[in-house]
């Protein structure tokens, strides 16, 4: 039988390995940029335009497991630097919202702290830690609207973390590396839309406009959801539908599966969650 390889990639064999890998992932990031024919969303306004689409707000400090306080609260001092590089930015028709290009590095030097970080399914702590929480802001007011992602990355495979104040269904998250792991979303409409951004002591804060009243909206729900347990590991299940519905006539124009969950559980569930058993067939 042949036996499995045991060879790390290149960027796991140090920290300075690591390092080299990221920069040339940057680097061609940059290059391939420059030679795309996208046109990037750069201009901004302060005052919104005429019509609110859809606004959220996430709690910034969560209970998450046994996380360092100190995360949390340094996650907040870097959502309130990152915000208003976002704030006000208008996404004209055919024009692409890049996360990086507006927030750029998150560097000690810009005041940037250590905050929460998730890699390879682990977390941890980097530099400008918590811009994931605020690309789940921007993607779920995305969703609920006719702007189209294009590229959107999220920890597959692994559910971190017990429910806290949940608000939107699991698996909907997204995750960020400067500048190579981007969210981007592009405007396909025939009208602008725009981002209001905004830090409280409390919450992340967002909003989005539009030029001219949507003539559909959009409702996004989970269906399935269970745990199950399947070679003594703990798995949740589940799909994530949306559907667009016309407003006038509340018929259902059509109906998108977003996501499929199969994430392993890496935390102890309480005991009045239900958990499915592997069931086992006998012949008679």
């Amino acid at each position: 039988m042949e036996e499995k390889s045991s060879r790390r990639l290149f960027c796991e064999l140090s920290p300075a390995a690591y390092a080299l890998s990221a920069a040339k992932c940057r680097m061609l990031r940059r290059v391939s940029d420059l030679a795309s024919p996208l046109k990037f969303a750069k201009s901004k306004q302060a005052a919104p335009l005429p019509v609110l689409i859809y606004k959220h707000q996430s709690l910034i400090r969560r209970k998450l497991g046994n996380v360092d306080p100190v995360l949390q609260e340094n996650k907040a001092v870097n959502l309130a630097l990152a915000a208003p590089k976002v704030n006000g930015i208008l996404i004209r028709p055919g024009e692409v919202f890049s996360f990086w290009r507006l927030v750029g590095s998150c560097s000690a030097r810009k005041g940037y702290r250590e905050g929460l970080t998730i890699q390879k399914g682990c977390v941890g702590s980097g530099t400008g830690g918590g811009m994931c929480q605020f690309t789940n802001l921007i993607h779920w007011m995305v969703l609920h609207s006719p702007l189209e992602v294009i590229e959107r990355h999220h920890h597959d495979g692994v559910d971190l973390f017990p429910d806290f104040g949940r608000q939107v269904p699991f698996g909907m998250g997204t995750s960020v590396l400067y500048n190579y792991l981007d969210y981007r979303f592009r405007n396909p409409t025939s009208q602008t839309f725009q981002l209001l951004v905004s830090t409280t002591e409390t919450h992340l804060c967002g909003k989005l406009f539009a030029e001219y009243p949507l003539e559909e909206k959009y409702h996004i729900e989970i269906q399935g959801e269970h745990f199950s347990r399947e070679g003594g590991q703990v798995y949740r299940n589940g799909q994530i539908y949306r559907y667009c519905i016309d407003k006038h006539t509340g018929e259902e124009l059509r109906r998108e599966l977003l996501q499929e969950n199969h994430a392993r559980v890496l935390y102890d569930l309480p005991g009045s969650v239900r958990v499915f058993e592997p069931t086992s067939y006998t012949n008679s």
